[in-house]
């Protein structure tokens, strides 16, 4: 397959085949002319790779759980470690994010939104941090 084929079927862009390649995720094989063929275990790959990335691991995690994929003598726990550090990472995220959410609400509700130059969120943004 040419990277077109491999980029369709595994749903992730050229662009970023290319770039797994130059950091040695993946390692299509050359034909003479210089042009990736892409294997079947490439395009296999690949989509694990788009699945990885979409629930959002790093590219070093990306290589860990490769690695781990293609070892037959792999330990689950393993597997499960960066999964459960990518998911309290996930977690803290979230938790920062509403109270974000919350502090934004406060303002945006304590806010006139009138003629006023008076604005209590430009106040708080103003505001240095003790």
């Amino acid at each position: 397959m040419n990277i077109g084929d491999v980029a369709k079927a595994s749903g992730v862009p050229a662009k970023t085949i290319r770039y797994y390649e130059d950091i040695g995720l993946i390692r299509p094989q050359r034909g003479e002319n210089g042009y990736r063929a892409f294997r079947q275990s490439d395009l296999h790959k690949l989509a694990f790779l788009g699945r990885s990335r979409a629930l959002g691991f790093s590219i070093a995690d990306c290589r860990m759980l490769l690695e781990l994929y293609e070892d037959d003598g792999r330990s689950s726990s393993e597997v499960k470690h960066i999964a459960q550090q990518h998911l309290d990472e996930i977690d803290r995220k979230i938790a920062d994010l509403s109270e974000m959410r919350a502090t934004l609400g406060e303002l945006v509700k304590s806010c006139a939104g009138d003629n006023r130059p008076d604005c209590p969120i430009l106040s708080s943004l103003a505001q240095e941090r003790s």
